[in-house]
């Protein structure tokens, strides 16, 4: 049990500083790839916590679909 918790609080500060380096990062593609990280570490969270089919769906659009639009979507601007 206190181990769970401990998972669990580890998870969710890794979750609020890749949220925060989202934020501040000043490269478009680097931000893409830590959104992607966020999105798997959310989708491990909703495994921890007993929904694996969310956790699958985060996982399949969340981290692989939306990033790679995203960055589809970063390499078809003229950056500065």
């Amino acid at each position: 049990m206190i181990a769970e918790g401990i998972i669990h609080i580890v998870l969710v500060s890794l979750l609020v500083i890749a949220a925060s380096m989202v934020i501040f990062v000043k490269d478009l593609i680097v931000a893409a790839i830590i959104l992607g990280a966020f999105s798997l570490l959310l989708a491990l969270e909703f495994y921890l916590l007993g929904a694996p089919d969310v956790a699958i769906a985060e996982a399949g659009v969340g981290a692989a679909i939306s990033t790679a639009i995203y960055i589809l979507a970063i390499k078809g601007t003229k950056r500065t």
